[in-house]
């Protein structure tokens, strides 16, 4: 069975990431992909706003390096897009960034619960001790349904990264999945199955399984991304993924182009 386009990967431009986009392809090619994607962070308004993203003078250099993957490998479809983070009062930008190249896709992103913390970034772990762990995956779902609702992405990243470290609310966090899933059905913008998690401290897939169930009876499509920050990373865990998607009924996940959905079956 061919493996389902990888559209979740980085480039240096971010500055945590190796390898050049023509390493990543070539190791797609490697695996018999026949499709990725290219969605590495964003520019935000200011330069500096955190140190694992492209500054806004490099946004033509990516999609330079991203072109040349796709000519020196022409056998292999290549997709260019961003992952855009999501905060309030961020929506103009968001347009704004979606004019200035012809984007396959836009995958949005919820990683700041406020303006100073990222919840998954290492370097601010020491956050969550001061912090109710429910009231932050609350927060955290209510950007994502606000990210859902705006119309502005194709694609909804790392569903529930919140759990990335481990720490996971002992309350049920069901009806959070369910106002997030019910807006991303509403606005027709998919969510990918992120196998990263598999390589961080909670050992699992973004979605968990529950989440993905809830996905599939709202019919939410899917998408598929290592969100690979090294060329050994591309198409990581994907036969996995692939089986826990089938394991809740999907049969189909979606492709993009200029931001038109296609669905494919497995």
């Amino acid at each position: 069975m061919p493996l389902p386009p990888d559209y979740h990967m980085h480039t240096p431009l971010c500055r945590h990431a190796t390898g050049e986009p023509v390493d990543y392809a070539r190791r797609a090619v490697e695996l018999g992909l026949t499709e990725i994607g290219f969605s590495d962070h964003s520019p935000m308004p200011r330069d500096g706003f955190d140190q694992w993203r492209m500054n806004f003078s490099q946004l033509d250099e990516y999609v330079a390096k991203v072109r040349l993957a796709q000519k020196t490998f022409p056998q292999l479809t290549i997709r260019l897009a961003l992952e855009v983070d999501f905060l309030p009062g961020h929506e103009d930008w968001i347009r704004k960034l979606a004019g200035l190249a012809p984007w396959d896709y836009l995958i949005g992103s919820v990683h700041y619960v406020s303006d100073a913390w990222a919840i998954d970034d290492p370097q601010k772990l020491s956050e969550w001790k001061k912090r109710d762990a429910f009231e932050v995956w609350r927060i955290y779902f209510e950007r994502l349904t606000l990210a859902a609702k705006s119309k502005l992405f194709d694609i909804i990243g790392h569903a529930d990264l919140p759990k990335k470290f481990g720490i996971r609310p002992a309350q049920d966090c069901v009806p959070l999945y369910k106002k997030f899933l019910d807006a991303a059905a509403k606005s027709g913008c998919a969510i990918e199955l992120n196998t990263a998690g598999l390589r961080k401290d909670c050992q699992e897939i973004y979605p968990g399984r529950r989440l993905l169930e809830i996905a599939f009876q709202k019919n939410v499509p899917i998408t598929f991304g290592s969100d690979a920050h090294a060329p050994g990373e591309v198409g990581m865990n994907f036969t996995g993924a692939v089986q826990l998607a089938c394991a809740v009924g999907y049969k189909e996940s979606s492709r993009f182009a200029r931001r038109k959905r296609e669905p494919k079956e497995f």
